[in-house]
């Protein structure tokens, strides 16, 4: 759904719709991140009992928190501390939430998540896409 849900963000793009380009970007890297939290629970299903509210945390938007689900967090840092392409890269895509379907963007803005996100070989996908 991630793959799909970038395809669409572009075309949004390039129908000049902004903001919902920039949300269905945002999404993608939600999706994705979620797929990461699936493989974490396949492989070492007893992570579940780590925190008694672990399957209800999993309802969260935040890019971060999903990150820290899916058990990658120390691997993000690392990852951002020797390549500082990928750090601007997450510090653009962690901001985005899913209220951003309710407001307007601008076009850089969209754009910039969107490059963020798909940037090879640094984009937040492409890391995301490592770790699925």
């Amino acid at each position: 759904m991630a793959e799909r849900w970038l395809v669409d963000a572009q075309r949004l793009l390039d129908d000049h719709r902004w903001s919902a380009a920039y949300y269905l970007a945002g999404y993608a890297v939600e999706c994705g991140l979620k797929a990461c939290v699936l493989v974490r629970l396949a492989a070492m299903p007893e992570v579940i009992f780590e925190s008694r509210r672990f399957s209800e945390n999993c309802w969260t938007h935040n890019v971060l928190e999903l990150v820290k689900l899916a058990g990658l967090e120390a691997t993000r840092v690392a990852d951002n501390a020797t390549n500082p392409a990928l750090f601007r890269n997450w510090l653009i895509a962690k901001d985005w939430d899913e209220t951003s379907s309710y407001q307007t963007t601008t076009h850089q803005k969209a754009k910039r998540l969107y490059a963020a996100i798909t940037d090879q070989p640094n984009g937040v996908m492409q890391w995301i896409r490592g770790h699925w």
